[in-house]
């Protein structure tokens, strides 16, 4: 179910982003920076090619851990790979420099909610989709992380790092509180939708439906 919803998703975005994929192929296919590496266009089309070797991936981290008798293995291998490859990319693209990277200064925006109105739905979109991927799969293979409120705090965390990082390296990026909260509320959404497959702690058992009259 995990690796039909995630084709599914990555068809649909394929497929509603081809024109824009197919015009950042060629720089892709001949290793350029420019006009692939740089570029959301780029980014997207590489997840895509790449996943058939994640997949791959997963499936011997599985089978290994099959062989050796570990519960859940499918499930700890999928979140693992998941983990990653959902996160590297779109942490890449946040912290892609901008055309005055080095030679503006860092910006800060403090003032909780007051860049929300200027994302767009297509911003606010993008951000939720920032550290879904860590929402998704953390509390999938950690059980430390199988709540709402730490997923709230590790969007939080990981999307405050990202921020301080854009200033820090001068990335000619606007470092807002509203990203922050943004990416935060993306994590625990996310969390939500993989809910089922969390990893119980120790000694707690998985709820058992009640019995009928």
């Amino acid at each position: 179910m995990l690796v039909g919803a995630a084709v599914l998703g990555l068809a649909v975005a394929a497929f509603a982003a081809r024109r824009p994929l197919l015009m950042a192929a060629p720089a892709c296919r001949a290793g350029r920076w420019h006009g692939c590496f740089d570029t959301e266009n780029g980014v997207l089309l590489m997840i895509l090619v790449g996943l058939p070797a994640a997949t791959l991936v997963a499936a011997a981290l599985a089978v290994r851990r099959r062989a050796a008798g570990v519960a859940s293995a499918w499930r700890m291998s999928l979140a693992e790979v998941g983990l990653v490859y959902g996160t590297a990319p779109f942490v890449w693209l946040t912290l892609l420099p901008g055309p005055g990277a080095g030679v503006v200064p860092g910006r800060l925006s403090l003032v909780p909610l007051r860049d929300l109105a200027t994302m767009g739905p297509l911003g606010i979109g993008g951000n939720l989709l920032v550290l879904a991927a860590p929402g998704f799969f953390a509390p999938m293979r950690f059980a430390a992380l199988a709540s709402l409120p730490r997923l709230l705090a590790l969007g939080a965390a990981g999307s405050a790092t990202i921020e301080i990082l854009q200033y820090v390296l001068r990335l000619d990026r606007v470092s807002s509180v509203d990203d922050v909260l943004v990416n935060a509320v993306g994590a625990a959404l996310f969390g939500l939708a993989s809910r089922r497959w969390w990893r119980r702690p120790a000694g707690r058992p998985h709820p058992v439906p009640a019995a009928a009259d």
